[in-house]
């Protein structure tokens, strides 16, 4: 979860802030606060991270916060998720020019995540099996390149739509229509191969 809350809100805005500010400090907290979790979300598709989502997520809400006053848009969640996805471009220009070290292995932090969607529960059985289809699942997308995985994620999982998308991305229609297509083929073959893959 994110180590973001009312306080890292509230103290971004001076004590000796006018009414004003802290009128638009509490309006940005009630539109923002209720996207914590799918700001999260992406930011852990975008980075596959754990540490470094939270940290994107803070820096994400801090520059929204910063810039809140000059938000003009009709729907908040795709503005913060362009936010996002600018801090999450940021952090991977920074690493690619930072020197290398060594890898560690968070394929297995994200396979000891719990599944991102829950399901009644069943037999141990059937327990066992969506436990590893959700594994696979989460493994599949984020194996798929940035771009396909972004359009994936928001499609799928925040559900926005290909103009939303395209806004966030700075992408044309067609662009994330084509993405989307290529990343559900990808997706496709890839479970396909993991099934007859099992014994």
């Amino acid at each position: 979860m994110p180590r973001i809350g009312r306080s890292t809100i509230e103290k971004a805005t001076p004590v000796t802030a006018v009414d004003d500010d802290l009128d638009q400090a509490r309006r940005f907290r009630d539109a923002a606060m209720p996207l914590l979790d799918d700001v999260y979300t992406l930011a852990r598709y975008l980075l596959r991270d754990a540490n470094d989502a939270e940290d994107a997520v803070q820096e994400c809400y801090l520059r929204a916060l910063k810039h809140f006053h000059s938000y003009r848009g009709p729907a908040f969640k795709p503005w913060l998720f362009a936010i996002l996805r600018n801090v999450c471009n940021a952090e991977h220009a920074r690493r690619a020019t930072s020197p290398t070290t060594a890898i560690d292995d968070r394929h297995d932090e994200a396979e000891r995540a719990a599944p991102l969607w829950q399901e009644t529960e069943a037999t141990p059985e059937v327990q066992l099996l969506r436990r590893f289809d959700a594994a696979t699942i989460r493994r599949l997308v984020a194996e798929l390149e940035p771009a396909f995985r972004e359009a994936i994620v928001l499609r799928e999982i925040h559900h926005l739509s290909y103009r939303e998308i395209a806004d966030i991305v700075a992408a044309p229609v067609g662009t994330v229509m084509s993405r989307l297509s290529r990343a559900r083929a990808l997706l496709r073959a890839a479970w396909t191969a993991e099934q007859e893959r099992m014994p």
